[in-house]
C-alpha cells in the first residue's frame, strides 16, 4: 500500500519561502497525477497545485505565480516550492492524487507569521 509522507513545513515570516516534500513509498511512474492540498483551521481542504504525469500543471488562484509544483521521479518525491508567503497560506499541507487515491498522510504544518 502506498504511503505519503509530507515534510518541510515550519514557521516563516511573510515574504519568505519554504519547499515542501512528499515522499511516495511506491513508484510514481504508475500515478497519472499528484497534487498538493491544504487545510486551514475551520476551513475545508482545498487544492493548491496539481501536476499531471505529462507535465501539465494547475494552480489555485490564490497561489498562482508564487508556488511551483514539481517532482523527482527517481526519488519518488513530489515538491512544492512556496515563495512570497503570506499569512493566508498558513495551513496543514498534504499531498495525494486528484481522486484521493491513497490514504492521507500526517501533513506538514506551514505557519506564516511575523
Amino acid at each position: 500500500q502506498v504511503q505519503l509522507v509530507e515534510s518541510g513545513g515550519g514557521l516563516v515570516q511573510p515574504g519568505g519561502s519554504l519547499r515542501l516534500s512528499c515522499a511516495v513509498s511506491g513508484s510514481m511512474f504508475s500515478i497519472p497525477a499528484m497534487a498538493w492540498y491544504r487545510q486551514a483551521p475551520g476551513k475545508q481542504r482545498e487544492l493548491v497545485a496539481m501536476l499531471a504525469a505529462a507535465g501539465s500543471t494547475v494552480y489555485g488562484n490564490s497561489v498562482l505565480g508564487r508556488f511551483t509544483i514539481s517532482r523527482d521521479m527517481a526519488k519518488n518525491t513530489l515538491y512544492l516550492q512556496m515563495n512570497s508567503l503570506i499569512p493566508e497560506d498558513t495551513a496543514v499541507y498534504y499531498c495525494n492524487t486528484p481522486t484521493f487515491r491513497f490514504s492521507w498522510g500526517q501533513g506538514t504544518q506551514v505557519t506564516v507569521s511575523s
